[in-house]
């Protein structure tokens, strides 16, 4: 009588241990192998936080911290801000560049050449070079490399700015500055361009009229998506990555899963075969039940070695 009240409380645990056996393969297959957020900020293609996630010409060039997410270039590590996947845009801000706020020391932006290339700064961005030598390249030789920016002149913007102010009182004057893009800095270092400081604003487009005060400091990068047939494979299940090794295009599909183009049902033939087991398990809870015969061990071995054939 004590062993008939004792057994189906066995066949229970046993009936649980199945299940987790079961769930933990059927998990481990499933779950994606490329995070699709660094904290609060979308990682999609062709970006990638984890090797061999994203289009491989984006290599390395993200690294998520427990805290941001950070754009990495040969000069060191800027803090995104946004990413736009519509509009194809990153604004990154420069920590060691000065702002309306704050004055710091003149501070190299350089890109590697494939950065230049497929995620260079977008055409609205300007690069404001400050407390410029009247010696400087750019206004000697190179001046056409100064453009007019919206109708904003170095006063204005020594004089709308607190930390800017500092220029006027120590040239007793208006030292020059040059609004300029992202290829004068690419070829010429600070101490080429022998300007103390500078800043980087973006959406140029919208600050006429605006004062320095308000506008919008940071630097926005535009890029391009490789069309490598990343949609069929996102619709399929999959995540869009490369081959570590050929660096070739892959449908990353699960841990021992990955396909060229497609992930193809592989899900669909995991559920089923998911399900299909539990059934089975629950047939084998009752035979241990009312026929006393103890099977669910003697299949556990079993179910197991199948899931790692599947």
């Amino acid at each position: 009588m004590i062993s008939r009240i004792q057994y189906p409380g066995a066949g229970f645990v046993k009936l649980n241990l199945l299940i987790l056996i079961v769930l933990s393969n059927f998990l481990s297959e499933v779950r994606c192998l490329c995070r699709t957020f660094c904290n609060n900020i979308p990682i999609n293609y062709p970006f990638g936080i984890d090797e061999g996630c994203g289009a491989v010409q984006f290599r390395r060039m993200l690294n998520c911290t427990a805290t941001d997410l950070f754009f990495l270039t040969p000069s060191g590590s800027y803090k995104i801000q946004t990413i736009d996947y519509n509009k194809k845009t990153i604004v990154i801000f420069d920590p060691a560049m000065s702002t309306c706020s704050i004055l710091q020391p003149h501070h190299d932006f350089l890109m590697s050449e494939i950065q230049s290339a497929i995620i260079p700064p977008s055409p609205d961005t300007v690069f404001v070079l400050m407390n410029c030598s009247i010696d400087s390249p750019v206004l000697n030789h190179y001046k056409s490399l100064c453009f007019n920016f919206s109708g904003h002149t170095c006063d204005e913007l020594y004089g709308g700015c607190t930390s800017f102010k500092l220029f006027h009182l120590l040239s007793n004057g208006t030292p020059p500055c040059c609004f300029t893009t992202y290829g004068t800095i690419k070829y010429m270092s600070m101490n080429i361009l022998d300007c103390s400081h500078y800043t980087s604003v973006y959406n140029v487009d919208g600050l006429a009229g605006v004062v320095p005060l308000d506008w919008l400091y940071g630097i926005k990068l535009s890029y391009s998506v490789p069309d490598l047939g990343c949609d069929p494979c996102v619709k399929s299940g999959g995540s869009c990555g490369f081959d570590v090794e050929t660096q070739g295009f892959s449908c990353i599909c699960s841990n021992t899963n990955n396909a060229t183009r497609l992930c193809g049902n592989w899900l669909t033939i995991y559920l089923i075969t998911y399900w299909l087991c539990c059934i089975y398990i629950g047939i084998l809870s009752l035979i241990d039940l009312f026929c006393g015969i103890n099977a669910s061990l003697i299949s556990v071995l079993s179910m197991h070695i199948s899931f790692k054939f599947l």
